[in-house]
């Protein structure tokens, strides 16, 4: 987790050359207020100019220092990470790039580009792009996710999984396998040795036998055959599981019917209610030429012409509702489909059920034959040894067999790992597990801000919203007041999954101006609530023109201009 503690700046923008210093940790929810121009926003450029050589707002590099002394303009941010100490501090006229850990400046071996590399990727792992999803809502300047690329969306989302190490597991996973399949190479030729042992020490005990030779060889042969009975159960399972798998495949090609189906009922019955209307309008036209309720004869032309209209969209809607017809009758297959599909699924799991059982019962039966053939080898004195000599030889065979069965599950499985961690598989899964719980919790702090939409991001990021009103949307279609909650919603679920994967976690959110412009009353308690109560373990910093906000926040930090220079007072 980043813990950021101060940031502090002097000579920066309209800022002179005295200190302004935020710190971060001192209040849990802080409102910086000020009129137009006095700089109540400088915190924001300040934090990622110092972290990421670019301020939030588009402000050319050479217009930072401050217009007046032109000179000496330093900004610094205080952090900490895994219990180290951070400050990273950036100047122009002179220029200036520093990193210090616990005290100690770090070591410039490379130059600026190289450091802040090492800075993103190593220290923050996060770039200026994911952090300012995670850590800062902006009214201007800013573009949010939602007006994103689908590639900068991918990118975003990719940052806060924590997904970008699977490459070096893939390359890792490979060497595995390639190490398994040699130790399983050694494993055969130690597995057909020792079966040559087994085979030749049996033969010389079997010389031995004078009693018992006869029982012993059933119960062995009887091993035998439950060793190839498991055998056969596993090779069974094997392909069950294989079928499980292509059924399951197929299925999700039929995924979704009742759904469908349900939505083209629900139109079938109002096509059936508007043919029943069309039917009676022409019913009542063909039937009367003068009106019942004001005893006025019906204009022939009208009536003749309402005919002929009833008839046209009657015919319409009759071939509408043929179509329709046939397009339930094909989604009933498909759900008729799924069913059947899932019926075999849950037969073929019972059959590996049922085949896991089978297999403990041989292993059962031959540790009960294979001690009976031990009480039974014992009671020959003279061949204990040789017994022992056998015993051990099956013993190490079974563990051979024990240990290539594991290594050979071993590798199918990474087998299978190896297949998700390509570039074109594990990324989306990952994504695909996560989406239901991002569109879950984006639902939920809409809600909270009683914006009642459902709405949903698929695997490319592109979003579906369906409203009370309107069956489906898009975030260009809202208000300026509901993008904002929009907005606010998916920052907070960008916090909440970099806190649960630990990827972006940090304890800061700046919100500029989100309250000035774009949130009405309502919204603007909604969201007083959620980073009161629901966003936890942060410190709130809310940039606002409202004055009638103040007592809303535990500490106000208001902005003002002296002859020309911000200057910060905290209350």
């Amino acid at each position: 987790m980043i813990t950021f503690q101060k940031v502090r700046w002097k000579n920066f923008l309209s800022t002179g050359n005295q200190y302004t210093e935020v710190d971060f940790q001192k209040n849990a929810t802080n409102l910086i207020v000020g009129t137009n121009g006095t700089g109540k926003s400088t915190v924001l450029d300040a934090l990622t100019f110092s972290l990421f050589n670019k301020p939030f707002r588009k402000i050319n590099k050479g217009q930072l220092a401050n217009s007046t002394n032109e000179k000496d303009c330093l900004v610094e941010v205080e952090f900490s990470i895994n219990n180290k100490e951070y400050i990273v501090k950036r100047g122009i006229k002179p220029n200036l790039f520093l990193i210090i850990v616990d005290g100690t400046p770090m070591h410039k071996e490379a130059d600026d580009r190289v450091m802040q590399k090492m800075l993103e990727e190593n220290i923050l792992k996060v770039n200026y792009k994911s952090f300012t999803q995670i850590v800062i809502l902006g009214s201007t300047n800013f573009v949010p996710f939602m007006q994103l690329s689908g590639s900068n969306r991918r990118d975003v989302i990719e940052d806060l999984l924590d997904i970008r190490i699977f490459s070096a597991m893939n390359s890792l996973i490979k060497d595995k396998i390639r190490g398994q399949k040699d130790e399983i190479k050694t494993l055969d030729l130690s597995k057909d040795n020792i079966k040559d042992k087994v085979e030749m020490q049996t033969n010389f005990i079997n010389e031995l036998e004078s009693q018992g030779k006869q029982i012993i060889d059933e119960k062995r042969s009887k091993i035998d055959t439950l060793l190839c009975e498991a055998e056969d159960y596993v090779m069974q399972n094997e392909q069950l599981s294989d079928d499980v798998v292509d059924l399951t495949r197929e299925q999700e090609n039929v995924t979704g019917a009742k759904g469908k189906l349900k939505k083209l009922n629900t139109l079938k019955g109002k096509m059936s209610n508007k043919v029943a209307t069309l039917t009676k309008e022409h019913k009542f036209f063909t039937e009367h030429t003068v009106c019942p309720t004001c005893t006025q004869n019906i204009e022939e032309e009208f009536r003749v012409n309402r005919i002929t209209d009833v008839q046209t969209k009657a015919t319409e809607l009759q071939s509408g509702y043929k179509d329709l017809v046939d397009a339930i009758q094909k989604e009933e297959e498909r759900e008729h489909q799924f069913t059947k599909l899932t019926k075999e699924i849950t037969e073929l799991n019972n059959g590996i059920s049922k085949n896991h059982t089978l297999i403990s019962g041989c292993n059962r039966q031959i540790r009960d034959l294979e001690s009976e053939i031990q009480r039974l080898t014992d009671q020959h004195a003279n061949r204990n040894t040789e017994q022992r000599k056998l015993a051990e030889f099956n013993e190490n065979l079974q563990n051979i067999f024990e240990e290539l069965a594991e290594k050979k599950e071993y590798i199918k499985y990474h087998d299978f790992a190896y297949s998700l961690l390509k570039d074109d598989g594990v990324k989306t899964k990952i994504i695909k597990k996560y989406l239901p719980l991002i569109n879950q919790q984006v639902n939920r702090y809409l809600q909270m801000m009683d914006f009642y939409i459902n709405f949903n991001l698929d695997e490319e990021f592109n979003e579906s919203i369906q409203s009370p009103i309107h069956e489906n949307f898009s975030y260009a279609s809202f208000s300026e007041g509901e993008k904002m909650r929009i907005d606010l919603a998916l920052l907070f679920t960008w916090r909440e999954v970099a806190r649960a994967k630990n990827s972006v976690n940090t304890n800061l959110l700046i919100m500029d101006e989100v309250f000035d412009s774009s949130l009405d009353g309502m919204g603007t308690d909604e969201f007083l609530k959620i980073i009161r109560f629901v966003i936890k373990d942060a410190n709130i910093f809310v940039i606002s023109h409202k004055t009638e906000l103040y007592d809303k926040f535990e500490s106000v930090i208001k902005f003002e201009k002296v002859k020309g220079f911000s200057r910060m007072i905290e209350s």
